[in-house]
């Protein structure tokens, strides 16, 4: 009997030894998803009711197989997250978009975000959101809106800033980290039951060309929430642009091609009269038609070397010399046999 319970004691602990070994590889064969996300947490802060509150996190894809992500879902309802982008090859990048529901939730809240991979292997990665939806200020509109601006026109938006209660409250500053913002604002409108200021919001002529994406911070004198986030969004347009300027073509086979679009737009019609490299492994065919969106299908051509290819693209056009940036080609060209190395092992 007790030679029995010696060895009932000993499986025991085996099993025991052998779950948490289980538990420890699984746990590692997960990190080398984890290592696409620099960022796996956010704190939105304090935010108004109904603003629009997002962040995006952004992760790449570090290795040489193709990786597809199913999909993201969210542990509470208060977070709404979405992938921008579900297959991607080495070195391209997509979003997991998360929206705080600030319209239908108050308080504080948190959601934790778990993303699904099944290729090159399954694997989950966590992200964690939270913050404090406060019922009592609003924005109208929820968030400054610039839409297209001009390079050079600048552009102007209005928000009034509403907060309901009959104790005193102010806004004393308001902040940004970005030089091209300049806001004023207007006195208080104040009744019995609540407060309103009326913010201009001013992006200045000289703003680069680009997406513009950052955040207002309305300084207050309430002691629970000094700081309030106010989201600005838009983009400068430049008299031709073009989409994307860093082009990543992923992986090719030595003396294979790929093909990507390469989108060129101007503020009236145009034509493209050629493409040109450095050493030519870059073509695409003339738009004689004029338009003032060009979808360009550029062909990268491998050479029989093996390695990193980086290139500089110049698009020519009826507008002049120099009027379209360059746009930045890249690409990893592989030997056609395979690799016996794995970039992803996993056990």
């Amino acid at each position: 009997m007790f030679r029995s319970s010696v060895g009932l004691r000993q499986a025991l602990v085996c099993c025991v030894s052998v779950c948490v070994a289980l538990v420890a590889d699984v746990g590692q064969a997960q990190e080398w998803a984890k290592k696409m996300f620099p960022v796996t947490s956010h704190n939105f802060g304090t935010v108004a009711k109904g603003s629009k509150t997002e962040y995006r996190f952004v992760f790449r894809n570090l290795y040489k197989e193709d990786l597809h992500v199913v999909g993201v879902r969210t542990s509470c309802g208060c977070t709404s997250p979405e992938v921008t982008k579900h297959d991607l090859k080495t070195h391209e990048t997509s979003e997991v978009v998360a929206k705080f529901n600030t319209r239908t939730f108050l308080g504080q809240h948190g959601a934790t975000l778990t993303v699904t991979i099944d290729k090159p292997f399954y694997a989950e990665v966590q992200l964690r959101v939270a913050g404090n939806i406060r019922g009592d200020v609003t924005f109208e509109p929820p968030f400054v809106d610039l839409g297209n601006v001009d390079l050079g026109a600048g552009a102007e938006r209005q928000v009034r800033v509403t907060r309901v209660g009959s104790a005193a409250w102010d806004i004393t500053d308001v902040r940004s980290a970005n030089p091209s913002f300049e806001v004023s604002m207007s006195k208080p409108t104040r009744t019995p039951s609540q407060t309103s200021y009326d913010l201009t919001m001013r992006l200045k002529s000289d703003a680069p060309a680009g997406y513009v994406k950052g955040q207002l911070i309305l300084i207050t004198t309430d002691p629970r929430a000094t700081q309030i986030p106010m989201d600005v969004e838009g983009r400068v347009v430049a008299a031709v642009t073009v989409s994307p300027q860093l082009l990543s073509l992923g992986a090719v086979k030595c003396g294979g091609t790929v093909t990507k679009n390469v989108v060129v737009r101007a503020n009236r019609d145009f034509c493209i009269t050629g493409v040109a490299c450095e050493d030519g492994c870059l073509t695409c065919e003339p738009r004689t038609t004029p338009a003032k969106v060009h979808i360009l299908p550029v062909t990268f051509q491998a050479g029989n070397a093996a390695g990193r290819v980086e290139q500089q693209l110049k698009i020519s056009t009826d507008l002049g010399e120099g009027a379209v940036p360059m746009v930045t080609v890249q690409a990893e060209v592989e030997p056609v046999a395979a690799s016996a190395e794995q970039s992803v092992s996993v056990r």
